[in-house]
């Protein structure tokens, strides 16, 4: 079910193939995109209209695609790179430059779903009202949970952690971090956080008895990952 805002994407990769999958999915899912495949025509594109968030590879022809960092940041834009250049240096350097996320390549498409919805809800929080990931929708308004299109019971701290999970898909995320998602500052002061395994353990019960599969895995003496497959 497409989403039901309006979104711009500038997308900028070069791999015909990629780009391609990438722009029928996010217009599946309601975003509005253009692609440019080279600096110059992404240069070009990013400054005769708004956009709400750039996708912009590395690798690029005519330049380098951490130059359009900022000037996509200028225009008041989110910035997500995605790249197969994995190192630290240019990981630092595009954070530095102001993009609010960098997923390494290769990723699944849930995956780039869920860091786009992400930064644009840090960036506009009233924007994205509806989260998606395969048979699973949340409505953040009402705090409605669906799964196969049949309504899901999850208490207030169950939401927080799905929502928190889905915003951070593909990542590894400590027993700490999840701590503070479901408490805020309170999480510090804890002496334990053993709380949340019973709080992950109730979500996965009651997504896979609704018919979602299991994302959630734990990673010995770390956390735990939403896998995005």
């Amino acid at each position: 079910m497409p989403a039901t805002f309006d979104i711009n994407i500038l997308l900028v990769e070069d791999e015909i193939g990629l780009s391609t999958a990438i722009e029928e999915c996010l217009l599946l899912e309601g975003f509005n995109i253009e692609v440019a495949r080279d600096i110059p025509s992404a240069l070009t594109t990013a400054t005769g209209k708004p956009f709400d968030l750039g996708l912009v590879d590395i690798n690029l022809p005519g330049g380098n695609g951490l130059d359009l960092i900022e000037k996509l940041r200028k225009t008041g834009a989110g910035v997500l790179v995605i790249s197969a250049r994995n190192e630290l240096a240019d990981k630092i350097k595009g954070l530095d430059l102001g993009a609010d996320d960098y997923l390494p390549k290769p990723f699944h498409m849930s995956e780039l779903l869920a860091r786009i919805r992400a930064v644009l809800r840090r960036r506009e929080p009233l924007t994205i009202n509806r989260i998606t990931f395969n048979n699973i929708q949340l409505e953040l308004d009402t705090r409605q949970v669906t799964v196969a299109e049949k309504e899901l019971n999850l208490t207030k701290s169950e939401f927080s952690l799905l929502c928190h999970f889905l915003d951070n898909a593909g990542r590894v995320l400590s027993k700490e971090a999840l701590a503070e998602a479901l408490l805020g500052a309170e999480a510090h002061s804890l002496v334990s956080t053993e709380f949340v395994y019973s709080h992950i353990k109730n979500l996965r019960s009651k997504l896979i008895k609704a018919g979602a599969n299991d994302h959630i895995n734990a990673v010995y003496g770390v956390g735990y990952r939403w896998d995005a497959v």
